[in-house]
Formats: C-alpha cells, sequence, structure tokens
C-alpha cells in the first residue's frame, strides 16, 4: 500500500460553509478509477487543520465509501495528542486502510516532544502509520536519528521525506543512507511534486502526490515510468509539468494552485477553500487555465 503513487485530493470547502461531500466524493472516485495505488485523504492538500473532529471523521467515511477498494490513507494530525488519537480512532472506525500524521504544534516541539507523539499514537493503532515529515509547514525538522527511533515503533510503515539534493547522485545516496536506517519493512516516499522523478529514481518506494489529486494520469505516468526503469522518460514527464511545480513556487505552496485547477475542471465549486484563504485572483486562475490548456489536462 506504501508503494506507488498515493493521490491526495483537494477538500472542497466552499468559504464559511461546511464540506462539499458531491464534490469531495467525485474527486475521490475519479483517482479509484484513474487506477492510483492510493488515496490520501485530510492531508495538508485535504485541509485537515482547518476541519472539527465530525467533519473529518465525515471525510473519512466519504472518502472510504467512494474509494472503490483503493486503500485510503487518513491524515490525523493535530495540536493536542488527545486530538490525534480522537482522529485516529474515528480514520479506524471509518475503515482507512493507514493513518498519515505530522508533528503539528504552536509551540516548538522536542525530538523528545515528537518520539513521544508517535509513541502514544502507534501503542492505541490498529493500521499503519506513515511518518510526515513537512518542515515547511509543521517547522519540525526531523533528524536521521529520530527516522530511526520513529521506524522502530509498532505500526510504523512508510516516512513521507521531503525533497532531495539536485545531484542525481547526491539524491540515490541520500535514499540509500536512509535505507540502511530503517528496517526492510517501513517505505520511503517522496512528497514535494518537483521532487516526484528525483525521488523515485533514487529509489524510493513512493510518491506521495498533490497533482496526483487532480491530474492522476500524468502523475500515472510518471510514477511507472520511474517503477519500471524508464528513469529518462519519468524526468522528461516532471520537466513537461516544470510550469506547475513554478506555479506552486509562486504562490507559495500547491494547495491555492490545485484548488483553482479543480474548480477549472468544474470538478468544485469556484470557492473551494476554508477562509480565511482566499485562493487565486481572477489574473491568476486566467493564467492556471493557460498552463492546463497548454499541458493538455483538461481531460
Amino acid at each position: 500500500m506504501f508503494t506507488g503513487l498515493s493521490a491526495f485530493p483537494l477538500t472542497p470547502i466552499p468559504g464559511n460553509g461546511s464540506v462539499d461531500e458531491k464534490a469531495f466524493a467525485t474527486l475521490v472516485n475519479r483517482l479509484a478509477t484513474a487506477g492510483v495505488d492510493s488515496i490520501g485523504a485530510l492531508g495538508s492538500t485535504g485541509s485537515y487543520a482547518y476541519l472539527t473532529r465530525e467533519e473529518r471523521a465525515h471525510v473519512a467515511r466519504v472518502a472510504v465509501d467512494n474509494a472503490d477498494g483503493v486503500p485510503v490513507i487518513v491524515g490525523i494530525g493535530a495540536l493536542r495528542t488527545l486530538q490525534v488519537l480522537q482522529a485516529a480512532e474515528d480514520a479506524q472506525n471509518a475503515g482507512a486502510s493507514g493513518v498519515l500524521l505530522a508533528p503539528v504544534s504552536y509551540q516548538p516541539l522536542t525530538d523528545d516532544d515528537v518520539f513521544g507523539l508517535y509513541e502514544e499514537v502507534t501503542a492505541n493503532l490498529s493500521i499503519p502509520l506513515v511518518v510526515y515529515d513537512n518542515p515547511g509547514t509543521t517547522h519540525f525538522t526531523f533528524t536521521d536519528e529520530l527516522y530511526a527511533r520513529l521506524a522502530r515503533l509498532p505500526q510504523v510503515a512508510s516516512i513521507k521525506i521531503p525533497s532531495l539534493p539536485a545531484d542525481t547522485a547526491k539524491a540515490r545516496a541520500r535514499v540509500e543512507h536512509l535505507r540502511r536506517l530503517l528496517p526492510d519493512t517501513v517505505t520511503v516516499g517522496i512528497s514535494g511534486d518537483a521532487a516526484a522523478a528525483r525521488g523515485l529514481n533514487a529509489g524510493c518506494d513512493a510518491w506521495y502526490s498533490v497533482i496526483g489529486g487532480t491530474f492522476p494520469e500524468p502523475a500515472l505516468a510518471l510514477t511507472r515510468a520511474a517503477q519500471t526503469g524508464q528513469h529518462e522518460r519519468a524526468l522528461e514527464e516532471s520537466q513537461r509539468l516544470q510550469p506547475l511545480w513554478d506555479l506552486f513556487t509562486r504562490h507559495g505552496g500547491s494547495l491555492r494552485v490545485v484548488a483553482a485547477a479543480a474548480a477549472h475542471l468544474g470538478l468544485t465549486a469556484q470557492r473551494n477553500l476554508p477562509l480565511p484563504l482566499r485562493g487565486l485572483d481572477a489574473e491568476e486562475r486566467a493564467h492556471l487555465s493557460t498552463v492546463i490548456e497548454r499541458l493538455q489536462l483538461h481531460t
């Protein structure tokens, strides 16, 4: 389950309204039909931090119900360990195949804080867990020593790492180093879509993908090329998608871009982000639409 393409869809939330269940179900079913290897509900792209416990539990159920048997990994990050445990319980009750946990915080966390969080959560889990290393959002940086400690906890099945060095040899050396630290039962997944081809070519087992949640076909093409040893083809597909990566950089991340893309494709309403997030303005949406058409991502 923690290999190949894990696609993370948007959770459409129209302004101050509740989750658009119909649109979310459509997004999830679309991914299942495309043939992704797993679906990541309530990741960063899924705006989990903006939802109540009840809303998150409901989204988890809708994801599982509409995934057509594709494994669903549910994000359970929260400020307090109690809230994380509640989210984990709700995800398991919804039928999730796994959970994804980032160390969310307001006060800075220490390594011991983070280890204690995962230790308590995994002790109460009956399904596998992905360790989510997302320093750009959490402002917490995992050390290799902490990776190794966490990987020995029960239920830890994968580590979602941030970007790798741009140099091919250094990227491969980094992944090989992680392999030596981690048990064989723990996979390594790359996040940061612009680094996906580099990560998969360097030996990562999975791509935890933002664009895969809205544009599964090109994400699958890149993933399958890397998985079958067609490394140049994977790099070429990533280079073809460079205009999207540039937009992610320009807008300080991927969420606003994929939200506008989903609206452009008619998969959600125009307003699909929780306030105070405003999304892209009209000029920026027009630019994105041009990129989508030029890359032939509209089908």
